[in-house]
């Protein structure tokens, strides 16, 4: 079971993506007047947890830098109410997948793994899962792209969810776990990683000495073999308590999500 969380990690992933890559939600997020990206980010992916204080946000998305959720939260919310966020960020959404998908958006394939993908993404416990929780109290849209991309995020919320808690498990904190990522995707220096490489230069060295002074990395900031080790299994973690909401999915439907998602999942790959 533990190899389908990781295939439907490896399908969904990309659908999930054109959140923050594709133009249509960056668009619909500035014409509400957010002012830049990551005040759309945060706003509209918050949006479902309500109008929580900024720490929050930033316990519930782990891996952020100290002030970066405060940046925007609750500024993000004064003059655009959440829910008006969250519609935008769906409908930006659902139009880049349909634009990328072509014809594809229009067989009954598409159909048929929106509705398997709903399924899974409905049936898991909310317990201890505060990001997904959230989206599960978003309605389902009926429009079958908007479905996919919707349970597709569910799902993605869902894994996220876990893997904070195997991180935590493991006593890796947020800015910790992408140095691990971009060591285990082969970026060196880690800290020239995308998503850490603007943080304050002492911040980094700070994060670096303590992962050397716990055998994680080496001098050099290369994984020892206990932090390769580690860096395993969290990944293993993550995937074996991502396992719930394909269980209510028969062997058959899991071979026919599947089929039906594979197409799907590398027409959008390839534009990325």
């Amino acid at each position: 079971m533990t190899r389908t969380a990781r295939r439907m990690f490896e399908l969904l992933e990309p659908i999930c993506l054109v959140t923050f890559f594709a133009d249509e939600c960056g668009e619909e997020l500035a014409a509400l007047g957010h002012p830049n990206y990551w005040s759309g980010y945060f706003a509209s992916r918050a949006a479902p947890l309500g109008r929580v204080p900024a720490e929050v946000v930033h316990a519930a998305f782990y891996n952020f830098g100290p002030g970066e959720a405060a940046r925007h939260i609750p500024k993000a919310w004064e003059k655009i109410p959440p829910e008006e966020s969250l519609a935008a960020r769906e409908r930006g959404s659902a139009a880049s997948v349909r634009r990328i998908l072509g014809d594809l958006a229009e067989t009954g394939g598409l159909v048929r793994a929106a509705d398997l993908t709903t399924k899974a993404a409905v049936s898991a416990s909310t317990a201890g899962r505060v990001m997904y929780a959230g989206m599960r109290t978003v309605p389902v849209p009926a429009d079958p792209v908007a479905r996919l991309w919707h349970s597709a995020t569910m799902l993605r919320e869902h894994r996220g969810d876990g893997h904070i808690a195997a991180l935590v498990g493991a006593r890796i904190g947020g800015i910790e776990a992408h140095v691990l990522s971009a060591l285990a995707m082969g970026v060196y220096p880690a800290e020239s990683f995308g998503r850490i490489h603007h943080l304050p230069k002492e911040l980094l060295v700070a994060v670096m000495d303590g992962l050397r002074a716990r055998g994680i990395v080496d001098a050099e900031g290369r994984f020892t073999d206990a932090g390769r080790e580690l860096q395993r299994r969290i990944e293993e973690l993550t995937d074996e308590l991502a396992e719930e909401p394909y269980e209510a999915l028969s062997a058959e439907e899991l071979d026919e999500l599947v089929a039906v998602l594979e197409p799907l999942s590398a027409k959008v790959r390839a534009t990325q």
